[in-house]
């Protein structure tokens, strides 16, 4: 898969090597042809020099061909447009904003961009985001039978009753992150665009309801 990262500090330069690294093709956009020298000699990957959001730079960059893009520059302003462009003129489906200001964070995410604020990012959550399908454990009970497990949802879960999910996985819903806050859904709450869904299974189960969340409910499949 190609992914594109817009800027090239230690944040956007670990991203870039460890999907250079895990065989992926890399293009990184920053306007100082100095801020390569992070990458490193092994980075086999292309780089380009320009400001992130411009759409030359991110056509050299190849961001039509991209599985995601990651906009982790300095700045809040040029990270939410970059990361529109990428989506609204580019097509690309999966993109993240670096966000230093949480409220704009909030405001940034009913737009459908998964923003991660700098007071809790982490490399691997970015990666999440940036790589949506699949699980990620988070807890485990001490016996390591029971995980808490961060799930991938098809789109056509949005707008569906929580209690649909716990039905059709046979896991319970732990708790759900949405807008960068934490709730308990309750028995009526239905998925929204950009929930982080949380379930509480066993950890055997894990792949299987990967396999059942990453489709549409069984009765839109019919």
């Amino acid at each position: 898969m190609h992914f594109v990262i817009m800027g090239c500090g230690r944040v956007g330069a670990l991203l870039a090597r460890t999907l250079d690294k895990n065989g992926h093709t890399v293009a990184v956009v920053d306007r100082d042809p100095d801020a390569f020298t992070r990458l490193g000699k092994d980075f086999s990957g292309s780089t380009v020099t320009g400001i992130g959001f411009d759409r030359d730079a991110l056509s050299r960059a190849r961001t039509g061909d991209a599985y995601a893009f990651a906009a982790v520059s300095s700045g809040d302003n040029s990270n939410i447009l970059a990361a529109r462009v990428a989506r609204e003129t580019f097509g690309v489906a999966n993109v993240a904003a670096r966000i230093y200001d949480p409220h704009r964070a909030q405001v940034f995410e009913r737009l459908g961009i998964p923003t991660v604020a700098t007071v809790r990012w982490t490399a691997d959550q970015m990666m999440r985001r940036l790589i949506p399908s699949g699980s990620v454990s988070e807890y485990r009970d001490p016996s390591g039978r029971i995980v808490i497990a961060q799930v991938h949802l098809h789109p056509a879960w949005v707008a569906r009753p929580f209690k649909e999910i716990e039905t059709a996985v046979r896991a319970r819903v732990a708790f759900v992150t949405r807008l960068g806050d934490g709730m308990l859904p309750g028995p009526d709450d239905l998925v929204q665009q950009g929930d982080q869904v949380h379930l509480s299974c066993e950890r055997s189960g894990l792949p299987e309801i990967t396999r059942v969340l990453d489709r549409p409910p069984r009765d839109d499949e019919e």
